[in-house]
């Protein structure tokens, strides 16, 4: 009974996770966009949509994927030592895919500031 109950609460805390971080993704990351596709929202809001659907499925994906063990689950301890282990590595990859959105929402600033006619030096970050 143990491993059923670290089942569902791993699967409810790495889920709930993973939605709260794509809406901040989602909502904050649209000005980036805006301000990338110069000022076109409609087509900020569509790429800002589809880099929501591919962070939900990787990592629905590997929620999904790492639920799986083979440890064995005596007592409450063990349960809670599982369910540490696997959020641990579930807000891991949660932060690397993170900061990968942000990498590419300042990529994608940077050309359309370079497309624009606002030049910025090599190894500057944008403002």
């Amino acid at each position: 009974m143990q491993i059923v109950i670290s089942y569902v609460a791993y699967l409810a805390v790495s889920l709930g996770v993973t939605i709260w971080v794509a809406r901040s993704l989602q909502k904050n990351g649209r000005v980036f966009l805006v301000d990338a596709f110069h000022g076109n929202s409609e087509l900020a809001d569509s790429v800002n949509h589809l880099l929501v659907v591919g962070f939900y499925l990787i990592n629905t994906g590997y929620v999904t994927r790492a639920l799986s063990t083979t440890a064995a689950v005596p007592d409450a301890r063990a349960a809670i030592e599982l369910f540490s282990d696997k959020i641990g590595i579930v807000l891991l990859v949660l932060g690397v895919m993170h900061f990968f959105n942000l990498y590419v929402f300042h990529k994608l600033r940077g050309r359309g500031r370079e497309r624009s006619g606002h030049t910025v030096p090599a190894g500057r970050i944008l403002d």
